[in-house]
């Protein structure tokens, strides 16, 4: 199987024979969706778990990233395992041992068994993660894939904000423990939708074709790296903007969670419009320059005499970038595989570098505003963003290069 010709801006791809069956790739992506909610599920109850399981803040911290360390540590051995076990097999199992992991979390007395029922819920939602996309890859038609992989890649920030939004009610009319019984309930209705909507040729078997090799993995790995460095430079400055905004602007928490909330769905309109430009034509080189715009918003954020609407628009341009770019690895990493079925293995190198970029970059950003001040954390901006659009730039020269040697033999 060969890559896909079409490159946004760069060709035009025959009149498929086929429509993309998007109903079953909407059932994919909410999948995703409700994945990410359970990601999110203790933020907006994590006060009154913490108070009723005696966890320090350190513990509620593990308890809440323990997700995203297996993802950081597993991505890339996940995504061999995915092919080993073929992508639908995996997604459906994923599902099935997230909903069992989140149940008998809602029975933990202590942080012990609470951080284990996570630790497998964080492997189910690390193959959902690498699963979803690689079958969103191979069901859709050629000239859809762009569109719909950019949708996908809203996955996590969607996930989230409805967790949030819907975790304080839930938890305030059941506890903590009726909410993340909910979340098991419906993870548990997305795998039996899932189960039931996937084709007979997806749900089971292996990927065919030979395992991928270093050297077929080589731009994956470049596109994934500048997906890790935009990661770590965009996500913290949402992540730690209530802080910015308690403490350099004198808002109230209540404040600051809203306008962070508000501010974080900018990232799902980034992601969306990547698909949108690439129907229309947009080249990929001129996406991955946008992301420059993040140099200039940081300074908006981190300014020193910036007023609490500088600081939010700035906050909002990097959110939108962040989405934006995110998207634009998911919608390119198709052009750069060698084989299209290599998308498991992937889209594991995708999760595990976006993994890592969210883990490693809070507490960077917290160790540098913490001594220097908040405006030390522009020049990490400027350089993490700087080397990650001149990779992306160069992975577009050798998508631009390869997609006019696959129309010359065409």
């Amino acid at each position: 199987m060969t890559p896909s010709r079409t490159v946004g801006g760069s060709g035009r791809s025959e009149v498929p024979t086929r429509r993309s069956p998007w109903l079953t790739i909407l059932v994919i992506y909410l999948a995703g969706v409700v994945a990410a909610m359970s990601y999110g599920k203790f933020s907006a109850v994590g006060p009154s778990m913490a108070g009723e399981l005696g966890l320090s803040l350190s513990q509620l911290g593990w308890a809440i990233s323990a997700v995203v360390g297996v993802g950081a540590v597993a991505g890339l051995p996940a995504g061999y395992l995915v092919r080993r076990f073929g992508t639908g097999r995996s997604l459906v199992a994923a599902l099935a041992l997230m909903v069992a992991a989140s149940a008998l979390s809602t029975a933990a007395g202590s942080f012990g068994w609470l951080l284990a029922a996570r630790v497998a819920e964080g492997a189910g939602y690390l193959v959902v993660s690498i699963a979803c996309p690689a079958l969103i890859l191979q069901l859709a038609e050629e000239r859809d894939r762009g569109l719909a992989l950019s949708v996908w890649a809203t996955f996590v920030p969607v996930g989230i904000g409805l967790s949030t939004l819907a975790g304080g009610a839930a938890g305030e009319a059941f506890g903590w423990r009726g909410w993340v019984l909910l979340i098991a309930g419906l993870t548990l209705l997305m795998t039996v939708a899932v189960r039931v909507r996937l084709p007979r040729t997806s749900a089971s078997g292996a990927a065919a074709g030979p395992m991928p090799g270093a050297r077929a993995l080589a731009w994956p790995a470049l596109l994934t790296v500048c997906f890790c460095l935009m990661v770590l430079v965009t996500m913290p400055v949402v992540v730690l903007l209530p802080t910015l905004l308690i403490d350099e602007h004198a808002s109230s928490a209540g404040a600051a969670g809203a306008l962070t909330s508000a501010i974080s769905f900018a990232g799902v309109i980034g992601g969306l419009s990547v698909g949108v430009l690439l129907r229309r034509g947009v080249p990929l080189a001129w996406l991955a320059v946008s992301g420059l715009l993040v140099v200039p918003a940081a300074w908006l954020a981190y300014g020193a005499d910036a007023s609490l609407a500088t600081a939010a628009t700035g906050a909002g341009i990097v959110s939108l970038e962040n989405g934006l770019l995110g998207a634009f690895a998911f919608a390119t990493l198709p052009f750069v595989l060698e084989r299209l079925d290599h998308a498991d293995v992937g889209t594991g190198m995708v999760a595990q570098m976006g993994s890592l970029g969210s883990l490693v970059g809070p507490p960077l950003f917290g160790f540098v505003a913490g001594a220097s001040g908040f405006g030390a954390v522009v020049p990490v901006i400027a350089a993490g963003t700087l080397a990650s659009v001149g990779g992306m730039l160069l992975v577009t020269r050798y998508v631009a290069r390869r997609t006019r040697g696959l129309a010359a033999d065409g």
